[in-house]
């Protein structure tokens, strides 16, 4: 009996998923393609960076190569990096031949209360804030971005009357561990906060996807600025939500044009990453945390288990739960260009999870939460 009822569980929980959670799993519905963007009026992107010298040249030639029609001018705020980094930046603005759409700010160390990525971008900010720019465009040192990429977020910005648009770009997903794993991140990404909601501005949704922001500078002032964030580990999705909370309405969609060009390689590096803020994500919580790893076990673990426990009704509906988890997840795999047979793995793929988020919390009790690059950005309280 006890069988049967999980069954019924994991079965109403996918129905749930694939019929009334905002389409979050239909990942081209908002896709975004290349456009053509008729504003001309100034861009000014804010790159804060911090020790990215074997990315950062990659990612300045891309942004100085692309066909918006506007002017478009790069302040990279150096974060007290130790390798270099300014130095790769300017070569490639260097070699593009556009030395002058390049400003580079020496950062200086954050104040109490602040992460080091959002002071580097506040700092970046107020010294684009001179350009009278139209638009910020929030990136890291690590996007590397097609020619359209620009052209086509001022064109969804500009048509829809968004205050705030965003990439969730392609992330690297070359390696085993790459093809396992962050299809996954994305796909859980956009159940927590699907793009349907983001873009309706009757529902309180918000998200953002930190690797690329494009924010009018008016919009950023109604919500506070980047001060208003100052301490938040998941700055992008805060920062969306002080946006909408503020009046203003977002967009968020994935894309082709931008991607990642940092590999995460290996497990523990996708671990890392996961680690990071999943526990700040739970509002530090060990209640939700609990919760948490009771919804993942019933979403993801349930359906195998039944499956294989040799009673004909729970095999049923843990078979069915299974497949509606493919079908929903299908998109995703599609969109990394993997093979189907990557569905299968989404249970085990969901313990990896449970035990990253496990990491995230005993981190931030031992008073290292967000340790990211030296720096310890989610101290418990």
């Amino acid at each position: 009996m006890l069988a049967i009822i999980a069954g019924i569980i994991t079965l109403l929980i996918w129905l749930w998923l694939l019929l009334a959670h905002g389409g979050f799993w239909r990942v081209r519905r908002f896709m975004a393609l290349p456009r053509n963007s008729d504003l001309a009026a100034k861009i000014a992107v804010i790159i804060p960076a911090r020790d990215e010298a074997e990315v950062v040249g990659r990612c300045i030639s891309s942004l100085l190569r692309q066909t918006y029609r506007g002017p478009v001018h790069i302040f990279l705020v150096d974060d007290g990096s130790k390798d270099g980094t300014a130095q790769a930046a300017r070569q490639a603005a260097e070699r593009s031949g556009k030395t002058s759409a390049l400003t580079i700010i020496q950062g200086a160390p954050p104040p109490s209360g602040w992460s080091g990525k959002l002071w580097a971008a506040q700092q970046g900010i107020r010294r684009a804030r001179e350009l009278g720019a139209r638009f910020f465009l929030l990136t890291d040192a690590d996007i590397e971005h097609a020619p359209e990429s620009i052209s086509t977020l001022a064109a969804i910005a500009e048509s829809g009357g968004y205050d705030l648009a965003s990439y969730m770009v392609k992330l690297h997903c070359i390696t085993f561990a790459e093809r396992l794993l962050i299809p996954a991140f994305v796909f859980f990404f956009f159940k927590l906060y699907p793009a349907s909601w983001i873009a309706n501005p009757r529902r309180k949704t918000a998200g953002a996807a930190g690797g690329c922001i494009l924010i009018r500078p008016q919009a950023l002032e109604r919500a506070g600025g980047i001060e208003a964030v100052r301490s938040e580990i998941i700055d992008d999705c805060a920062l969306a939500k002080a946006v909408k909370q503020s009046g203003g309405r977002v967009w968020l969609g994935v894309t082709e044009l931008a991607s990642s060009i940092r590999p995460y390689g290996a497990f523990a590096g996708i671990a890392q990453m996961i680690s990071r803020s999943a526990f700040s994500q739970l509002h530090h919580s060990a209640f939700m945390l609990l919760l948490a790893m009771a919804g993942l076990i019933a979403t993801y673990l349930l359906p195998p288990v039944l499956l294989f426990a040799g009673h004909s009704l729970p095999a049923l509906l843990g078979a069915t739960a299974w497949l509606l988890m493919i079908i929903a997840y299908m998109p995703m795999i599609r969109f990394y260009r993997l093979t189907p047979l990557w569905t299968l793995f989404l249970p085990v793929v969901a313990i990896f999870y449970m035990g990253a988020t496990l990491h995230s919390a005993i981190k931030y009790w031992r008073g290292r939460g967000g340790e990211w690059k030296g720096r310890v950005q989610d101290p418990a309280r």
